[in-house]
């Protein structure tokens, strides 16, 4: 399938039956497969007026209990940072894709790593993180759809899918996973689904405005705990050649990674021995994996290796914590370093 149209399938059978969205490329086909699919699955398509109004709406279908997700790439993603931030602090579960293009301003529609700062970072205002996930082929952006709603409900958080361009675009054979649990978790304790349809007195109130400092303060460190919670269970990261006594340890995510894996493999049949751990999570960032892999007596140097000017350089020297010296190697703006790129740049180190 389409990367695109496997992750609107990949939330319909997640048990996601209300998509809202509004057309950008390169994700635009996401909406196109799901204005079909969706009244198919007996699930809502609307296609919003704005990105600001899309993520609203979701605020409310959230707010409600209901499965709820959209796609965009990066100034769609813009426009709805505000909505985001709502949703986080009112602490309902939603689940973003961010389909990457270049930037910044409306740059380019080609594939691009340019939002990390913005999804790990920088998403809106106030004190509050989303949980990143970042898949290097459409089989994980499948897996990663999938697994999004449950975790957006266990953490009662927003979730974010954070893809590229390539990912969208590019076919490639997926399988979806079965027995798979479509039933959302805990939504009576706090939802605005109804007293008659949770059988109680209670009015449940969904809200992110606290006027007393104190109660805010308070909330912002309810939040801060929800976080570092995510810190002690859902850091997810992969080895690539990491038992070898390498000399150069690559860290990189998503499509680029896969240029790494193979300009890795093509150094080790020359000889050459070079690491990578590719992070599945971008936050929690696995820093200690990254901290880890420095640390080998063998390994001399780390490189961040992107689709941008270096965004993960900072999370990268932060896990090395000075150990050994950090460098960045990158192309943005629609242009994938090509293997051979990383080899010479590997080689230069």
């Amino acid at each position: 399938m389409k990367g695109n149209e496997a992750i609107g399938e990949a939330a319909i059978r997640a048990g996601c039956l209300n998509y809202f969205a509004y057309p950008i490329t390169p994700q635009s086909e996401v909406a196109e497969y799901l204005s079909k699919r969706m009244p198919e699955a007996g699930g809502v398509f609307l296609q919003g007026e704005s990105e600001v109004a899309v993520s609203y709406m979701i605020f409310g279908a959230a707010a409600a209990g209901a499965r709820v997700f959209t796609t965009s790439s990066s100034p769609g993603i813009s426009l709805m940072s505000e909505g985001i931030s709502y949703i986080a602090g009112a602490q309902c579960p939603a689940v973003f894709v961010n389909i990457m293009r270049g930037g910044p301003g409306l740059g380019g529609i080609l594939p691009s790593q340019a939002d990390y700062l913005q999804a790990t970072k920088g998403i809106g205002h106030g004190d509050f993180r989303l949980l990143v996930m970042a898949p290097a082929s459409v089989q994980e952006a499948v897996e990663m759809v999938m697994e999004a709603f449950p975790l957006a409900e266990k953490y009662r958080n927003p979730v974010m899918i954070l893809g590229d361009g390539l990912i969208g675009q590019m076919m490639e054979p997926v399988e979806f996973p079965e027995n798979f649990s479509v039933e959302p978790s805990n939504k009576d304790e706090w939802a605005t689904n109804g007293m008659d349809t949770r059988k109680s007195d209670q009015r449940n109130l969904v809200k992110s405005l606290f006027l007393d400092p104190e109660m805010l303060n308070s909330h912002n460190n309810v939040l801060r705990e929800k976080y570092e919670r995510m810190k002690r269970e859902e850091i997810r990261f992969e080895n690539y050649n990491t038992d070898s006594d390498y000399n150069v340890l690559l860290v990189s995510y998503g499509t680029m990674s896969r240029v790494c894996r193979t300009a890795i493999d093509q150094l080790k049949s020359e000889g050459f021995e070079v690491g990578m751990i590719r992070p599945l999570t971008l936050y929690p960032f696995p820093e200690k994996a990254v901290e880890d892999a420095a640390s080998k007596e063998s390994c001399t140097s780390v490189a961040s290796i992107e689709m941008s000017m270096g965004q993960m350089v900072e999370d990268v020297e932060r896990s090395v914590r000075g150990k050994k010296p950090v460098q960045w190697f990158g192309k943005c703006g629609g242009e994938v370093p090509t293997p051979e790129e990383v080899i010479e740049f590997i080689k230069s180190l």
